[in-house]
Order: structure tokens, then C-alpha cells, then sequence
């Protein structure tokens, strides 16, 4: 069977770096790593939390040092994605986290940017980008690198938020989000994954975003599931990240089979794929083999990433239709 065609809406680029391109951008870059081999890196993919994460994550980044370092992390991704079925993605950079290693935001935008430019005719897929934001950061520096990103005309087409959530709630950033709807600025935000249920909320109400990324904590509250199925809010659930950063006990136990079936708008996403063990196809196969989904019901979850993506309404309805044909071949398969 062909991979199902889908969008893919919560993707941070620097969670795609591999081991093996860590250690090869730290040759090209002179980089002495902290880690002997590939196996002693490997062996420190074992996450508690967020934060344990997190520390692993940053510090991998720093052999991110050139245009071409980004540049080729990029394009690792979209042939990756494109072997996965992605035919949209809107991927998401952490410029804050570039320019506290003194790498410019030139560098770190103009690299991704310049493969993205070229992704849909190199791997057949629509990209946009988005500029997101650390919530462990202060607000006032957020607002400054958003200005200047808006000053150098880079790329991007909304922002989102970040990083640490515990004690970090969107309500922090109420600014930032004002100055980024001023400028025609899509806005998602990370809200719901280790954070309460209220952060949902605060995003929702406070920051004013267009979809949440993550927001599996709604099911602490039963009013809130009803708010965001009555008013389609878009979800973008990452099951394998959630698995791994210990947001739910198991797969198992993953609220996306419920909240699809009271038809919320969730989709499926891989959010930081290199480090939780899979990608986009990877986290619809475990889905499919742990709660035994048919193809109509991963169709529908992957029409909800296409409804849910800031593609164009022809973009949209292209892909609807792939995924209309997908679903003849597969529901008789």
C-alpha cells in the first residue's frame, strides 16, 4: 500500500538532526563532541521529561554553525518526509536558540529557507516556515528577534511557542503574539503537553492562535473538549514525542483515538522525529497497530492535517484528493 498523503503541522527542523549528521557536521565544523561514538550519543535518547530532552537537544545544535549546516539538516528532512507520504509541511525554527551560540539570524533562516524554496520541486512537497519562540526565554527578547526577523524580510509566515512549558504560560506572551498579528503573522503556540489544561485555554483566548500544537491535556477538561470540537480548533498531536517524554504513561493510553472519535480536529505529526523515534509514518503505523484504525479513520486524520495547514485553498484541495484516492485504493485493499 502507498503511504497515505498528508500534511505534516508540528515539526521543529532542529529535532530532525540525526546522530549520524550531528557527527558529520561536527567534523566539517571542527567540533570536538562530548560523545565517543554513535552508541554512547544513542544511549542518551532515554528522556524523563521535557527538560532531559531538551538539554540533549541544544546541545546537539551546536554543530549547527553554516548556511549549509542548515541547508543540509533541511534537506535530509524533505527526502525523509518525502518517503513518508508528506506532501505539506510547516516546520518550525528556534531562532533565539541560534543566536545565543552567535549564529546569525542570516544564517540559521537562509539556509533552511534556501532548500525550502526548492521543495516542492525537488521532493513534491509545499512547505512554509515559522518562526518560533523559547517561552523559557524573557518576552521582551522574543519581541526584539521578531522585529528584527520582520526588518530583514525573512520568510516566514506565522510564529509559534516553545520550549519549557511548565511555568511558562502563554499568558507571558501576549505581546509578542499583538506585535505578530500586527505584522499578518499566522499564530500557533505549544499548549497542553506537559503544561495544564488552562494553558490551552490561555492561547486560545489570550494569545489569539490559529491552532495548538500538542493539547492532549484538554482531556482534563471536559468543557474545554467540547469548546475545541464545537469550534474545530486544530491539534497538532505528536504520539511518539508524547510517548517518549513520558506525557502519557503508553501508547496505549494516547487520548488521539477518543478525541478523533469525538470528533475533534486532530492530526497526526512527529514533532522532533531524530530523537522520539519516528517519523510522520512511523507514528501513523504504531497508531494503526495499537488501536487497529481503518483507512477511513486515518484518512480523516489526514485530512485533518491538510484543513488544518495555512496552504492555499488550491494547495488544499489538491492534496484532499490525494487523499480521496489513497483512501479507494486502501479501503479495498
Amino acid at each position: 500500500m502507498s503511504k497515505l498523503p498528508c500534511a505534516e503541522l508540528h515539526l521543529h527542523i532542529e529535532g530532525t538532526l540525526e546522530p549520524e549528521l550531528i557527527f558529520e557536521l561536527a567534523a566539517r565544523n571542527g567540533i570536538e563532541l562530548p560523545y565517543a561514538d554513535l552508541d554512547e550519543l544513542r544511549a542518551r535518547y532515554e528522556f524523563t521529561d521535557l527538560q532531559s530532552f531538551l538539554d540533549l537537544y541544544y546541545a546537539n545544535m551546536d554543530v549547527l554553525r553554516t548556511e549549509a549546516d542548515f541547508a543540509d539538516m533541511t534537506r535530509a528532512y524533505l527526502a525523509r518526509a518525502a518517503a513518508a507520504g508528506v506532501r505539506h509541511v510547516e516546520l518550525m525554527v528556534d531562532p533565539q536558540a541560534h543566536l545565543a551560540r552567535g549564529v546569525a539570524l542570516e544564517t540559521c533562516i537562509g539556509g533552511v529557507a534556501s532548500v525550502l524554496e526548492i521543495s516542492e520541486a525537488e521532493y513534491g512537497i509545499s512547505t512554509a516556515l515559522i518562526a518560533a519562540f523559547l517561552r523559557d526565554r524573557p518576552e521582551e527578547e522574543a519581541s526584539g528577534v521578531l522585529a528584527e526577523l520582520l526588518a530583514m524580510k525573512a520568510p516566514i509566515i506565522g510564529i509559534g511557542l516553545d520550549s519549557a512549558e511548565l511555568g511558562n504560560p502563554p499568558e507571558n506572551f501576549v505581546p509578542l503574539y499583538e506585535q505578530a498579528r500586527a505584522a499578518g503573522l499566522k499564530l500557533v503556540a505549544h499548549a497542553g503537553e506537559e503544561g495544564p489544561s488552562h494553558y490551552i485555554e490561555q492561547a486560545l483566548d489570550l494569545l489569539l492562535v490559529d491552532r495548538i500544537d500538542h493539547g492532549i491535556r484538554c482531556m482534563d477538561d471536559p468543557e474545554l473538549v467540547a469548546r475545541l470540537e464545537r469550534d474545530q480548533i486544530p491539534l497538532t498531536i505528536c504520539p511518539l514525542s508524547n510517548v517518549r517524554l513520558q506525557a502519557v504513561d503508553s501508547l496505549e493510553s494516547h487520548p488521539l483515538p477518543l478525541l478523533l472519535e469525538q470528533g475533534l480536529n486532530v492530526s497526526v505529526n512527529s514533532d522532533d522525529p531524530a530523537y522520539f523515534g519516528g517519523y510522520v509514518d512511523d507514528n501513523f503505523a504504531v497508531l494503526r497497530e495499537t488501536f487497529d484504525l481503518n483507512p477511513a479513520q486515518l484518512a480523516r486524520l489526514a485530512e485533518n492535517s491538510i484543513t488544518a495547514s495555512f496552504a492555499s485553498d488550491e494547495r488544499k484541495a489538491e492534496l484532499l484528493a490525494e487523499v480521496e484516492a489513497w483512501l479507494l485504493v486502501a479501503g479495498t485493499a
